[in-house]
């Protein structure tokens, strides 16, 4: 019987020529990711996906490991296109491997036998002409590491775009200058999940910081769209210290960058640490508000934590949208993305006008068991 790797090996394409640096020896550099593997020849990288068969990188390619129609709040993007459905696809397999990881059934399907989703066979002409059908205003490349499948994702974003949808990646930012310069050309916004700001919390996860912090500042600098969340987990990454060092390397970036400190709950191999109170997130926004940041959200609980579900102006004050979890109460921005009150200009990226909530809750896809499972 072929296991989950034999299906997947299956189901490749060859990695796009700028991100593959012949190296001596038959191995071969992959730029997809911050750990820049040297694959020899017959084996894989750490993301266990991309791998060197006779000379040349394969990359996964032709299926998804899961799709769902989601509130754009949910990625969390709430600085674009409020109210819009996001069609979100991903692939199997991620280069880091967090113990908290909340899409670790498939993130992790090649390193953990207890995880995995079934893969279907499919193509970006027919997932996007599904998100049309659904009424998605983007499709996002989400619940694995998106970096590691950039080239499918590219594809598909190739499609989208051509039928007028917006473009986004929900990543753990662990890029390289290479692909994220071979992915620019295709995409509009990009979240990042900075996790830590101390290296050390970075290596348990299986990666560095440096990396993410290059990302950011690379995208920024490109003109993409640019919003930042960090789990915030009891222990792990809680310190004034540290959060006052991570919320003022995001203003030195850009004061304007959207940060979402969102609340940890027990999840996966992590279940040692308390769930995240609200008022370990209203302290966390009180130190990025110190650190300059002017757009600040707190997430997962809902009406528990003040304005700080709001998108107000940094201007005047003014509260321009009004949300409850995902569900857009009242939204107030002009046609130009500005302030009503003061004419301020509101960073992101807005919709003449608001086309009203698409969904409040994530829902599947009507035709997702029309994908053939492999």
């Amino acid at each position: 019987m072929a296991t989950l790797q034999d299906l997947l090996s299956a189901r490749t394409h060859e990695a796009a020529p700028a991100l593959v640096e012949p190296l001596p020896g038959g191995r071969l550099r992959c730029h997809a990711c911050g750990h820049r593997c040297p694959i020899p020849e017959g084996a894989v990288g750490v993301c266990k996906v991309r791998f060197n068969e006779g000379g040349r990188l394969q990359v996964p390619w032709g299926y998804v490991g899961g799709v769902q129609c989601d509130p754009v709040e949910k990625k969390p993007f709430f600085h674009v296109y409020p109210g819009a459905l996001a069609y979100s696809f991903g692939m199997l397999g991620c280069d880091l491997h967090c113990s908290y990881c909340q899409n670790w059934v498939t993130s992790q399907a090649l390193r953990d036998p207890h995880a995995g989703a079934p893969p279907r066979d499919t193509t970006p002409q027919s997932l996007v002409q599904e998100a049309l059908r659904q009424g998605a205003r983007l499709v996002v490349s989400t619940y694995n590491e998106p970096l590691i499948t950039v080239e499918w994702a590219t594809a598909i974003f190739q499609e989208a775009r051509a039928h007028g949808l917006a473009t986004a990646f929900v990543s753990n930012g662990n890029g390289t200058p290479r692909v994220l310069e071979y992915l620019r050309p295709h995409i509009d916004a990009y979240k990042v999940d900075l996790k830590s700001f101390d290296d050390r919390r970075y290596r348990d996860l299986g990666g560095r910081l440096q990396p993410i912090l290059d990302t950011i500042t690379w995208l920024h600098g490109a003109g993409v769209w640019v919003e930042i969340v960090t789990l915030l987990v009891s222990g792990f990454n809680d310190s004034e210290a540290e959060l006052t060092g991570l919320t003022e390397f995001i203003a030195s970036v850009s004061p304007d960058i959207p940060w979402h400190v969102t609340a940890f709950h027990q999840d996966y191999k992590m279940t040692d640490p308390a769930d995240t109170t609200p008022q370990m997130l209203l302290r966390a926004a009180g130190i990025a508000r110190r650190s300059g940041l002017r757009y600040i959200y707190a997430g997962n609980q809902p009406g528990r934590v003040g304005a700080l579900e709001h998108t107000h102006c940094a201007g005047c004050g003014e509260r321009l949208i009004s949300r409850y979890g995902y569900f857009i109460q009242d939204y107030r921005l002009q046609a130009d993305g500005t302030c009503p009150r003061c004419n301020g200009r509101i960073p992101g990226i807005w919709g003449t006008r608001f086309e009203g909530q698409r969904t409040a809750t994530p829902y599947l896809p009507h035709d997702r068991t029309r994908l053939s499972v492999l």
